[in-house]
């Protein structure tokens, strides 16, 4: 049987079901932000963990803005007897219909980013389909790597760095809004260097690396990883923590790329928004909600500045670059006047006020939306089509 009535199931930020037809409307929603450009050709992109977060929003601003060609990579997980398909999986088939309806010849390949074999069947259709690629944006969250010369498999970790941290937390108990304080420990030297491995450079350097050996840059070639540096407020656990390890270690590579004839490679350092991977954060949920309790509807969308990104990437505007050579995507948020006003409302936020001082409500239907629930113009009441192939 494939069709299902489905509905939110799960714990916390974690839903065991994704809704088919909600991730569909997701996709279609996002392509409906999007102002098309006259372009005389279509570039061509290799845009690496496109199913979700900012990598799905640059993948769709890619084919509604430029109807770019290329290929989507990313690893979901197919829907079984007991379980839907992750929602990455639904997203992905909505973004090919799109594609196509585009006239894109936009190819999606569902495998591991980190092996070497993903790598070698990727460029195998890149060199058959385009013979090169324009751009590679490289935006993956993963927990764990193996690396697939050595078969060492690195766990990322988020921790501390130095010393101990504790951080206001944003939690959800039958679907209200609970405030924790959450104890962040201390990362070993060890684990810092794993969750490098993970969340660092090296495998972006790979990627292009196995291009530029197999002479599938063309002229002009730009890649892109993205970043996050985010508010004091977050910076414990994250920017000064073990992920900002990472991201260092992601900055210092695009660096060393830019050193090569024929690369430029920038991070973009994109803004706070509710993602599959952010929401597993400590403090994260509960600084975005507030930063949207600030912003209301100023707070830029992950599709807003995806077009931004393709805009100054394509040249249709200068790219903003700070004074590390960095594209910045996040400057609205980290204006003072308005993390000035976010520090307040984080100061004063109490277990009995946290519903006044942060947006929990919107974050609440936003960590649903990532899942396909939430969703206007979707009948949750109706039964939907579970069992769907890969896009080929």
């Amino acid at each position: 049987m494939t069709d299902r009535l489905i509905k939110p199931v799960g714990r916390g930020f974690l839903f065991l079901d994704s809704h088919p037809a909600g991730c569909a409307q997701l996709v279609r929603d996002l392509t409906g932000q999007v102002e098309a450009r006259t372009t005389d050709s279509r570039p061509v992109a290799l845009i690496v963990g496109s199913s979700s977060g900012y990598g799905l929003a640059a993948t769709v601003a890619g084919l509604a803005r430029y109807g770019i060609n290329g290929v989507g990579v990313s690893f979901e997980k197919a829907p079984t007897h007991r379980r839907t398909a992750t929602a990455g999986w639904y997203r992905t088939a909505e973004t090919a219909a799109y594609a196509a309806e585009r006239g894109s010849e936009f190819h999606f390949v569902n495998a591991d980013a980190f092996a070497d074999t993903t790598k070698a069947d990727v460029l195998d259709l890149i060199a058959e389909r385009f013979g090169g690629v324009d751009y590679l944006i490289y935006s993956v969250a993963a927990p764990r790597r193996v690396d697939p010369r050595t078969d060492t498999t690195y766990q990322s970790v988020i921790k501390a760095i130095g010393q101990p941290a504790r951080t206001k937390s944003l939690a959800f108990e039958d679907g209200e809004p609970v405030l924790q304080e959450v104890a962040i420990e201390v990362a070993t030297d060890e684990e810092v260097a794993e969750t490098v491995q993970v969340m660092g450079g090296e495998d972006w350097i790979r990627w292009v690396d196995a291009l530029e050996e197999r002479k599938l840059l063309k002229d002009g070639f730009s890649t892109v990883a993205l970043t996050y540096i985010g508010s004091e407020l977050t910076g414990p656990i994250y920017r000064q923590g073990s992920i900002g390890a990472a991201k260092a270690h992601l900055e210092k590579t695009a660096e060393t790329l830019r050193e090569r004839d024929g690369v430029q490679a920038r991070t973009s350092v994109n803004g706070a928004a509710v993602t599959q991977a952010s929401s597993a954060i400590p403090g994260i949920g509960l600084y975005v909600s507030v930063l949207h309790k600030v912003l209301g509807d100023k707070l830029q969308t992950p599709m807003q500045q995806s077009i931004s990104l393709w805009d100054q990437l394509t040249g249709a505007k200068p790219l903003d670059l700070d004074e590390d050579g960095r594209i910045r995507l996040d400057r609205w948020e980290l204006d003072p006047a308005v993390q000035a006003a976010v520090k307040e409302q984080w100061d004063s936020a109490t277990v009995d006020n946290i519903g006044e001082v942060a947006d929990a409500a919107w974050f609440y239907s936003e960590v649903r939306r990532l899942y396909g629930f939430d969703v206007p113009g979707v009948d949750y009441d109706r039964e939907t089509k579970v069992d769907m192939e890969w896009p080929t």
